[in-house]
């Protein structure tokens, strides 16, 4: 359960301080009407993204027996994640650009988010098949993982909003340019892993023997 619970903070992590439409908005917010606002933005995600995981987690419960088609949504789900840390690696810095934010901060945030097409390529791809995974191993197992993404993407959007108060420096410093960095790598890793399971559920790769 540990294990899941640690991916779950790992890709929440690599989401929350990845630059995006709801990073973008987070600090538009927090810049031209107070942290408050910012953190409204960063608890989006609460709002929106629980009718994505259902849906996503039916679709996955009709197609169990389809070994072949599990497998080829893990690949996929391995590619989004590969494309996450290729990102994250060329990471140089985070454009501080300003667009005119109207107020209703958490209504302006549902929307981004509802609109982007990251929540439902991570969980169709991605956090789906690993909460299915978790399930075979322990029945609180997707529950540590769900735990551990929201604490951590939730949780540095709300970090972030605090510190770009204080400094627009932040985003062009070099701690946050390696940290991104490392979690490229990370994600790369994990982008193999989810491709050794597609390639296991598909047959193009034997099974380890327990």
């Amino acid at each position: 359960m540990g294990y899941y619970l640690t991916l779950g903070a790992l890709l929440g992590l690599s989401a929350g301080l990845a630059p995006g439409p709801l990073l973008t908005l987070v600090i538009s917010e927090t810049l031209r009407h107070n942290v408050r606002a910012g953190i409204r933005v960063a608890l989006a995600p609460m709002v929106t993204d629980l009718p994505i995981i259902l849906l996503t987690l039916f679709v996955l419960s009709r197609l169990a027996g389809f070994h072949g088609m599990l497998g080829a949504i893990s690949i996929a789900g391995g590619f989004f994640i590969l494309s996450m840390g290729y990102e994250s690696l060329r990471t140089t810095g985070f454009d501080m650009k300003l667009q005119d934010a109207p107020r209703k901060s958490l209504r302006k945030g549902i929307l981004t988010n509802m609109l982007s097409p990251h929540p439902y390529l991570f969980w169709l791809g991605v956090g789906a098949p690993t909460m299915a995974k978790a399930l075979d191993e322990h029945l609180f197992a997707p529950a540590a993982f769900i735990a551990g993404f929201y604490f951590c993407l939730v949780g540095s959007k709300i970090a972030l909003a605090l510190l770009v108060g204080r400094s627009k420096a932040l985003f062009r410093g070099r701690a946050y340019v390696w940290t991104m960095r490392l979690l490229g790598v990370a994600l790369m890793v994990l982008a193999l892993m989810l491709f050794r399971d597609g390639l296991q559920l598909t047959g193009l790769l034997a099974a380890p023997q327990t």
